[in-house]
């Protein structure tokens, strides 16, 4: 009797979701899905919201998002005009930072970081608004290399400067450019040293705003990187171009990253002629991709804060701020609900987490097809004004929520 309990018990410290420790190692995770593998998470919050375990304020303005690996976090912000990159521990307590070149500062443009730290092994990578990229020690900060991008190809800036976070694929690191040489790079992850340029987008088109995707379709690989004007689906080992989708709006502006499942890639965009659309692959016998359209709708135009695709249905908020459901495959809108404001979209056992871009307002939402079910919400505890666009991550049992200056850590586990 006593082994078997001596049994269950190291079973049961084994199984803990505080020793089972998952990564999100990039903007929206490694699938660039916005869903996190946690389960065991609650299904309803107190009326004050979940357990708030730490918060932070010292890591300056900004909108991005945290990436975690084992038992540190990495995000960066605005501090004392530089775009610094913080390292900190699991209790929010600062392990190092070092700075990642002059800050993005200008008054009217939304000053702050964009960008969400990349880890990959023993090396964290940060892209500033201002196309500084840099490669760090995971461990202790050390400066490996660093390069400006758009410096180093004249390449045009966007009008809110860079929004997008760098993937890694392999050996290789990789990020829109925009302008007349190309319309994004690959560089050697270990050194900076460019690998490949692709073709330039949309007559030179400058970069979008959204992080660059990897799907795989038919034995075909595939990273989709935003212009202004097009979506270019690239080779991600070598920068050949696959196809290239025209992709506007009134603004010419992209925030949202695809969604790839079954053969079908849905895009979604703001402002003014924005819209959602879906296209169906087709595979080429040269090995390059087609895409047919097989629905617009322009109910559902994503501007911030991303979507997610729960089932058969994506769920986000569209441009005017309502949240919506839609059809992947027939484009049908199942809802569409100003019960709460537009903002950032994330997913983890079985719930929507929503954080609101004008009123700090943390979101628990059922995702149900055809009605807007909101289970539980609070408000992040700060004045600080501003728009949140950080997108919420909930990891091993602890959701992050960053507003401004603010991180906050809260324990969503089911007791």
């Amino acid at each position: 009797m006593l082994r078997q309990i001596f049994c269950t018990f190291i079973f049961a410290i084994f199984m803990s979701p505080l020793l089972l420790s998952a990564d999100w190692l990039v903007f929206r995770g490694t699938d660039g899905s916005g869903k996190s593998p946690d389960t065991g998470l609650q299904k309803q919050w107190a009326p004050g919201g979940p357990k708030l375990l730490w918060s932070v304020n010292f890591i300056g303005p900004g909108f991005s998002g945290v990436a975690i690996s084992g038992d540190k976090i990495y995000t960066n912000g605005n501090v004392n005009n530089l775009s610094m990159v913080f390292c900190l521990d699991m209790n929010g307590k600062e392990i190092w930072r070092k700075e990642n070149g002059p800050a993005h500062a200008a008054a009217r443009s939304y000053p702050g970081t964009r960008g969400t730290p990349t880890i990959d092994g023993d090396f964290v990578y940060d892209i500033s608004p201002l196309g500084e990229v840099a490669c760090f020690n995971a461990t202790t900060g050390e400066k490996i290399w660093n390069r400006n991008i758009m410096t180093d190809y004249s390449a045009p800036m966007p009008m809110w400067f860079l929004g997008h976070s760098v993937i890694i694929d392999g050996e290789l690191l990789i990020s829109p450019v925009g302008g007349a040489r190309h319309s994004a790079i690959a560089m050697d992850k270990k050194t900076g040293r460019t690998v490949w340029g692709a073709p330039p987008a949309g007559n030179g088109a400058p970069t979008g705003y959204t992080t660059p995707y990897i799907f795989e379709f038919e034995g075909i690989r595939v990273v989709a990187v935003m212009s202004n004007a097009t979506v270019e689906g690239l080779d991600p080992a070598t920068g050949k171009r696959l196809f290239s989708i025209p992709w506007s709006n009134a603004r010419n502006v992209h925030c949202t990253m695809p969604i790839y499942h079954s053969g079908h890639l849905f895009l979604t965009t703001g402002y003014d002629g924005g819209a959602s659309k879906l296209f169906r692959l087709t595979k080429n016998t040269d090995g390059t991709i087609s895409p047919t359209e097989l629905w617009t709708e322009t109910q559902f135009n994503n501007h911030h804060g991303g979507v997610v695709l729960v089932g058969d249905h994506v769920y986000g908020t569209n441009h005017n701020g309502a949240w919506c459901s839609i059809n992947f495959m027939t484009g049908e809108v199942g809802y569409t609900s100003r019960a709460a404001g537009k903002g950032a979209a994330h997913y983890a056992d079985g719930l929507l987490y929503g954080l609101t871009e004008d009123d700090k307002t943390v979101l628990l939402i059922k995702p149900e097809p055809k009605e807007f079910i909101l289970v539980s919400r609070f408000e992040l505890p700060n004045d600080a004004e501003g728009k949140s666009w950080a997108h919420p991550v909930v990891l091993n049992g602890r959701l992050y929520l960053r507003h401004a200056q603010y991180l906050y850590c809260y324990d969503v586990k089911a007791p």
